[in-house]
C-alpha cells in the first residue's frame, strides 16, 4: 500500500525542468507511490542531482550491488512484498554501504529507531518541507565529501591505532585486533572521533555532528539527537562485541556522551 504524504510540498515544488546532470551526486529513490516518486525526483533533479528511481525493493536491490552504484538512497518504509527496512537489510547484507535515509509518513520513534538501528542515517516524515529534506540530503553529501578530501592529506593520519583498535581513514575500514569490524558510513565517522580523542568524554551533539553536519536537527525537541546517538553508539557496541565478547571500550558519561577507553596497550 503506497504511503501519501500529509502535505502537498512534493507536487507545488515541481519547478522548472529538470537537470539530470547530477553535480552534486547521485541519489536512488525507492518509493512505490508514482505521485510522489515523480514529483520528488524532479525536484532533486532541478536541484542538481542526478535521481534513479525505483517502485520496488526487489527491483532495487538488483541495481544496487555496490557501494559505487549511488551516493545515497531515499528508501520509503511501507511498500508491497518487500518493506524499506528489509531492503535495508538485504543491501547491507550485500555489503553495499551507501547511506540511506528513511523518507515515509511513519513518524513513532519506534520506527526511527529500528531505522537507524538498522544502519541508515537518517529518517524524515514525508511532512517535512522539501527545503528541510534538501538540507538534510546536502549536509549528508557534502559532510562525506568534506571528510573524504580530508583523509590522505598525510600518511600518519592514515591511521589511528588506539591498543586493539585500527582505525584506516582512507579505507573507512576499522579492525579490532586482526579482524575487520563491519561498520556503516556513520559508525565509522563515530569510531574515528572516539578513537581520535580516546580517553576524553565527548558530548552526544558533537557526536551526532560528526555524522550529520554541524547544526543538523533530529528527533524531538532541543535534545532529540541524542535517542540516536545512543541508538548507535548501542549498534556499535554490538558490531565489536560480535568479534569480540569481552569488548567494553566504550563508555557513557550519563547526561553529556562518551568515551573510548584507553588500555594499557596503547602505550600513551
Amino acid at each position: 500500500m503506497a504511503e501519501c504524504a500529509s502535505a502537498g510540498w512534493w507536487k507545488a515544488h515541481v519547478i522548472g525542468s529538470a537537470k539530470p546532470d547530477g553535480a552534486r551526486g547521485r541519489i536512488v529513490l525507492i518509493d512505490d507511490d508514482p505521485l510522489f516518486r515523480e514529483s520528488l525526483a524532479a525536484n532533486l533533479e532541478e536541484a542538481d542531482f542526478r535521481v534513479t528511481s525505483f517502485a520496488d525493493g526487489q527491483t532495487a536491490l538488483a541495481e544496487l550491488t555496490d557501494t559505487a552504484a549511488a551516493d545515497l538512497v531515499l528508501l520509503d518504509w511501507r511498500m508491497p512484498e518487500m518493506n524499506g527496512i528489509e531492503v535495508l537489510r538485504r543491501l547491507r547484507r550485500q555489503g553495499v554501504e551507501i547511506p540511506v535515509m528513511f523518507l515515509t509518513v511513519l513518524s513513532d520513534q519506534l520506527f526511527e529507531e529500528a531505522a537507524l538501528l538498522g544502519g541508515a542515517v537518517d529518517f524524515i516524515e514525508k511532512s517535512r518541507s522539501f527545503t528541510i529534506l534538501l538540507k538534510r540530503v546536502s549536509l549528508i553529501l557534502d559532510g562525506a565529501k568534506s571528510r573524504a578530501s580530508d583523509d590522505g592529506t598525510s600518511a600518519a593520519s592514515e591511521t589511528i591505532r588506539r591498543g586493539r583498535l585500527t582505525v584506516n581513514v582512507k579505507t573507512k575500514r576499522a579492525f579490532w585486533g586482526d579482524k575487520p569490524v563491519d561498520l556503516t558510513l556513520a559508525e565509522f565517522e563515530v569510531v574515528r572521533r572516539l578513537g581520535e580523542r580516546a580517553g576524553e568524554d565527548i558530548g552526544y551533539r558533537e557526536l551526532y555532528d560528526q555524522v550529520h553536519g554541524e547544526g543538523f536537527l533530529a528527533g524531538e525537541g532541543d535534545t532529540g539527537y541524542r535517542t540516536n546517538v545512543r541508538a548507535l553508539i548501542k549498534r556499535l557496541r554490538q558490531k565489536f562485541r560480535d568479534v569480540d565478547p569481552e569488548f567494553d571500550q566504550i563508555s557513557n558519561y550519563p547526561g553529556f556522551g562518551y568515551r573510548w577507553e584507553r588500555g594499557n596497550a596503547d602505550g600513551e
